[in-house]
């Protein structure tokens, strides 16, 4: 009886227990998406640890019934999106609101897709893919940037690769590396872009003053750099290249591995060697042309659509050796160099590289995080640091003889932020602020008068972008930019040097000291720079678009135009820079026609750019220092036009073969005097002829010919000398331009699957197929010694 009593009891007390929960709670919502709140249609709705399901009808709405007060763990998911995942209290009837993004697919931006059948870009853009980055492993950005119809080249030998776009280059032109703009001392035209290659995996070349979010000085035009985008989930792979080159007698190494997890975090390293001993041209040894370069990169951060940071760092070293030839000692060795067809000094080839050289390092780190905002809009905000340290190396003795002849210490900081109000895709606005602190220290105990002074700079800009979608077939972009410049420097003058220059008369209240010989002089220069851009796309029919574009910039005069003052070790030559500089002014003016099926691609991008204060360097004369003979060049300011064509055009001929031409044709000219400009790349055609067979291991076979005409415009610029050894004036010609040229490449490449995850490209070319002897009118040291000869080169690739 008492058993039976106490399970009553207990019976009653169950359900006494059932009855006081409440099991009659409807919990409603509502699922949008996360830019424009639209519905999101057919999202399936989970209860963890139940049987509840529920699917979103066409409002985007659901609805479950009968649920008991407590916590839930509801999981949405929707083909595309996003799965998201949240916790919630219900105690009593519930309506919530949910947003999931569409298209995340990756860690690093998210790409919106319009449904317009029309192009949103309003610039001439090229992008380099990573399969172009990769044959380029081993050499520099310049090289795979010869890639593009429109840009060339300038060179200090040939391995100073400095990127030229439309004719302009150095400070005209921004290198962006993932998302940093590179600040390394980039005003000479001997100072490549201190950047491992293959840290990108993606290069976008924008060309002219269209991108007022990176700077509004771009006149020439941006280079950005991308970094790998990688799928959320869980995963490690990496990848491995050699390469080998015969022409160097070197190679080049680089290495990357990378974790990824679906909850957004990952981290990244990647490593890059290359070392070469002294090229050689097709007939004799160009004497200490060595090359050796470190490379280092790591990545790590938060991922998530919503939001995310990155932290990163990257250290690049290069030293890298001066064609020995080109340091001359007298008047009589430099016009025998300049009119010789051989350098005066070839020796046999070696791995070592001693004076003349330069050698650079370069420090970035970089932290970033973002956020978006629902029905509104990205957040970003980024500090970067950058510190670039560059030793120039003369040819010196004694105790002297290890010490740098140049050391510049770079210290730059940044910090930015931007909005980017995209909720609408027919109407995206962009603002942004950016301020920088800049500090360059010229070490005084090189014992050698300093080319670049101590100074302070500071920069602050402000801009503003809209991009519009106005039709079916039209889209539209407009932006305005104002940047701050500020410069505080302290320069030693000579005294006859201030003099010779007239600024004696004009400056004399910016000395600070006398010191015998020398004037201190404090100059503090201030530029308001205004740009702007507009351009408009009209998509005519599927295969055919036009889009015109205007671009506005100011550049203000960088350290080198205003304060150069000695010997150049690295270019072999004196440069003197202008006080009375002001900031170029550039307004540019393209149209770009573009035709694309399914087997032919065509791209005519035409262009006028007219820049008032064109700041150029141009040969003037020559000085005997106790150093030896140089050329004299000074920084001087004209009014200029320069104006050409890139074409572009590609063909598939059949499932196997592939034809590819790229051609540039750039002019320039001084507005007054209808005086050709220096340093105009000479009309370049390069065509390929592609074979591919995909069914045998992807195996390509690329036969490229690269055609430089004679540039027959430049000013004449020579000069005769006295020649006391033999009693005569001689002429140094330094303005003509060497002949024309044809150069034939091959490359071929294949790939074999090792295993379900890991496959390997065996690559292998030959540039310069002929041996031709020739010399590029945009290499400096063209005076002193033919370009590279035959190279043969082989690379392997392995994934992983």
């Amino acid at each position: 009886m008492i058993k039976l009593l106490c399970k009553f009891v207990f019976a009653m007390c169950i359900t006494t227990s059932a009855l006081a929960q409440d099991c009659q709670i409807s919990f409603k919502g509502k699922i949008t998406d996360f830019h424009d709140s639209t519905p999101i249609v057919g999202a399936s709705l989970k209860i963890e640890n139940s049987n509840k399901y529920a699917i979103t009808d066409f409002d985007g709405l659901f609805e479950f019934k009968n649920l008991c007060e407590g916590k839930i763990t509801l999981t949405i998911e929707h083909i595309s999106c996003e799965t998201k995942k949240v916790t919630i209290n219900l105690n009593r009837d519930t309506f919530k609101d949910f947003t999931l993004e569409h298209h995340i697919e990756d860690l690093e931006e998210v790409v919106i897709t319009s449904t317009h059948n029309v192009t949103s870009n309003t610039t001439q853009t090229t992008e380099i893919d990573n399969k172009t980055i990769e044959e380029y492993s081993g050499k520099s950005l310049g090289d795979a940037l010869n890639n593009v119809a429109g840009v060339s080249s300038i060179n200090t030998g040939n391995s100073i690769v400095k990127p030229v776009i439309n004719g302009l280059h150095s400070s005209r032109i921004i290198v962006m590396t993932n998302g940093v703009r590179l600040q390394d001392q980039d005003w000479g035209i001997e100072h490549a872009p201190n950047i491992d290659i293959n840290n990108a995996d993606k290069i976008t070349v924008v060309k002219g003053a269209n991108s007022l979010e990176f700077g509004g000085d771009a006149i020439g035009g941006v280079i950005v750099l991308e970094p790998t985008k990688y799928v959320l989930k869980d995963s490690l792979f990496g990848k491995t290249i050699v390469g080998l080159q015969s022409n160097g007698r070197g190679g080049n190494l680089h290495s990357s591995i990378t974790k990824t997890s679906k909850k957004g975090w990952f981290v990244n390293a990647k490593t890059t060697l290359k070392r070469f001993g002294d090229f050689n041209s097709p007939d004799y040894n160009l004497t200490n042309t060595g090359l050796s370069s470190t490379a280092f990169s790591i990545q790590s951060g938060l991922k998530k659509y919503e939001s995310g940071f990155t932290v990163d760092y990257s250290f690049v070293n290069n030293n890298i050796g001066i064609l020995k030839a080109s340091h001359i000692g007298n008047l009589d060795d430099l016009v025998s160099a300049i009119n010789n067809k051989e350098p005066l000094i070839i020796e046999d080839f070696s791995y070592d590289i001693n004076a003349p050289k330069q050698k650079v390092n370069h420090h970035i780190i970089k932290a970033s995080y973002y956020k978006r905002f629902k029905n509104l809009g990205k957040l970003d905000i980024q500090y970067d640091f950058q510190k670039n340290q560059r030793f120039e190396f003369d040819i010196r003795v004694g105790d002297d003889k290890d010490k740098a002849a140049i050391d510049l210490d770079l210290t730059t900081h940044s910090i930015s932020s931007s909005f980017d109000f995209n909720n609408n895709l027919d109407q995206t606005y962009k603002v942004g602020i950016k301020a920088g602190y800049q500090n360059n220290f010229a070490n005084p105990l090189t014992g050698v008068r300093r080319l670049i002074p101590d100074y302070d700079k500071i920069d602050a800009g402000i801009f503003a972008i809209g991009n519009f979608t106005l039709s079916d077939n039209t889209t539209a972009n407009i932006g305005v930019r104002y940047d701050y410049n500020y410069i505080d420097a302290k320069k030693f003058y000579l005294k006859s040097r201030w003099t010779e220059r007239g600024y004696d008369t004009e400056f004399n209240d910016l000395i600070i000291g006398d010191f015998t010989t020398q004037w201190l002089v404090n100059p503090k220069l201030t530029f308001h720079n205004v740009s702007a851009s507009a351009g408009i796309v009209y998509q005519v029919n599927d295969k055919n678009a036009v889009l015109f574009n205007y671009g506005l910039s100011s550049r203000a005069p960088n350290a080198s135009e205003l304060f150069s003052d000695g010997l150049h070790h690295s270019a072999s030559r004196i440069e003197l820079g202008d006080l009375d500089l002001q900031q170029e002014v550039s307004n540019r003016v393209s149209a770009t026609y573009t035709y694309q099926s399914n087997d032919t691609r065509i791209s005519t991008e035409v262009f006028f750019n007219n820049i008032h204060n064109f700041i150029y360097l141009e040969p003037t004369g020559i000085e005997q220092t106790i150093r030896g003979a140089f050329p004299v060049w000074e920084y001087r300011a004209t009014n200029a036009s320069l104006y050409g064509i890139d074409f572009t055009w590609q063909q598939k001929i059949n499932d196997a073969f592939t034809f590819n031409n790229k051609s540039s044709l750039t002019f320039g000219y001084e507005t007054k005097t209808n005086r050709d400009l220096i340093d105009i790349p000479a009309p370049s055609f390069k065509n390929s002829l592609e074979y591919r067979n995909k069914k045998w291991h992807q195996l390509g076979v690329r036969l490229e010919s690269e055609l430089v005409l004679k540039q027959i415009n430049y000013p004449d610029n020579n000069f005769s000398v006295y020649l006391p050894t033999q009693d005569i004036d001689a002429l140094v010609d330094i303005s003509s331009t060497p002949s024309g040229y044809h150069l034939l490449h091959l490359h071929t490449d294949a790939v074999f699957q090792l295993s379900k995850k890991t496959d390997l490209q065996i690559s292998a070319g030959v540039t310069n197929l002929l041996n031709t002897r020739y010399r590029n009118n945009l290499n400096r040291l063209r005076y002193y010694a033919d370009d590279l000869g035959r190279n043969y080169s082989l690379q392997l690739k392995i994934n992983y």
